[in-house]
């Protein structure tokens, strides 16, 4: 099941008190990107988020979950009503990122 383009509209609402959020749609799911990193993503309806140590610290009963058969399970977040618990748990999700390569150009 896919997710619908409605509840990344809710999400990205959500997350709207924090600058730098982005995202990319993916195979009918959407990855959501903090500051140009991954922090996680929108998968058959769910936001998912990576499971650092600062997620599972603020979520300690958080359901880890493959966002698709065969992926790394991930953290379900259930209090995506709640702003400012989002703001802080991707603030605290931020440093615990890897920095994304930079893609090589491709030489003539």
């Amino acid at each position: 099941m896919a997710s619908n383009k409605e509840y990344l509209d809710f999400i990205l609402e959500q997350l709207s008190e924090l600058d730098g959020i982005t995202w990319r749609a993916m195979m009918g799911e959407y990855i959501i990107y903090y500051q140009g990193r991954i922090v996680g993503g929108i998968y058959d309806n769910r936001f998912l988020v990576k499971p650092t140590k600062s997620a599972k610290t603020m979520m300690p009963n958080a359901n880890l979950e493959p966002p698709y058969e065969g992926a790394k399970e991930m953290l379900l977040v259930d209090n995506v009503e709640n702003k400012d618990f989002l703001k802080e748990l991707l603030e605290a999700l931020y440093d615990e990122l890897p920095v994304p390569k930079k893609r090589s150009e491709k030489k003539e």
